[in-house]
């Protein structure tokens, strides 16, 4: 049976209690700019018909001959392949009525290899490019997140020091801290003027070209000074 204890305080002990006093709040981050080493191009089909049975063998056909092409790349880590999303709805006219059907299928490439990447999506002939973005990989990520928050620890106690020093203090003490982790960067996309050019030619990859992000740490809290 666990031990418990009881602590108890007479109401003159209580009309003696005073509010921590010199609380200061603080709140510092650290950035470190690095490049964006995954690449993921989303791939899709759209197709409309009557019946919806032929907009869904429409659609495999497509996706199945994407992937055909996609997966003669495959590389883990390096150039990865997976499907998204197929959906199949239908279209109603102004009264109500199911006047035809639409469907989307899509098809994504991800990983590191941005030149063979973008050369897989300029062979796939049966798709066409929906979206490009840039990322961090997890293990990038970490390595840096690790970095920032080393140096915006640091930050956080130099400042807490000379604010002690700034008020005639000799010292503080940590009362509460946070610490946050996110990143500021922005999506890339395929230079599109120059994509129209390049892909009027078979096989042609898509131009891409990736940018930076910078990986952000704050460290919040409270500290008493002393």
């Amino acid at each position: 049976m666990p031990a418990s204890i009881v602590f108890s305080q007479s109401n003159q002990d209580i009309g003696r209690y005073k509010e921590p006093q010199n609380i200061v709040q603080l709140s510092v981050n650290a950035a470190l700019e690095v490049q964006q080493d995954i690449l993921t191009i989303s791939l899709s089909a759209t197709r409309e018909a009557a019946d919806a049975n032929v907009v869904q063998t429409q659609l495999k056909t497509a996706l199945e001959a994407a992937l055909s092409e996609a997966k003669k790349n495959v590389q883990p880590g390096q150039v990865d392949v997976k499907t998204g999303n197929f959906s199949l709805y239908p279209r109603y006219s102004r009264d109500g009525k199911i006047n035809g059907w639409q469907g989307t299928t899509e098809l994504i490439l991800e990983g590191r290899d941005f030149a063979k990447i973008s050369s897989v999506a300029g062979k796939i002939q049966t798709l066409t490019i929906a979206n490009v973005a840039f990322s961090l990989s997890r293990d990038q990520r970490a390595k840096v997140e690790t970095e920032a928050q080393h140096m915006a620890i640091d930050r956080f106690r130099a400042k807490a020091s000379d604010i002690a020093k700034n008020f005639g203090m000799t010292s503080y003490s940590l009362r509460e801290v946070a610490v946050n982790a996110g990143d500021q960067g922005f999506v890339a996309r395929p230079r599109m003027a120059e994509m129209s050019i390049k892909m009027s030619s078979a096989d042609a990859p898509v131009p891409v070209e990736a940018g930076k992000t910078s990986v952000v740490v704050t460290v919040s809290g409270t500290v008493q000074l002393r």
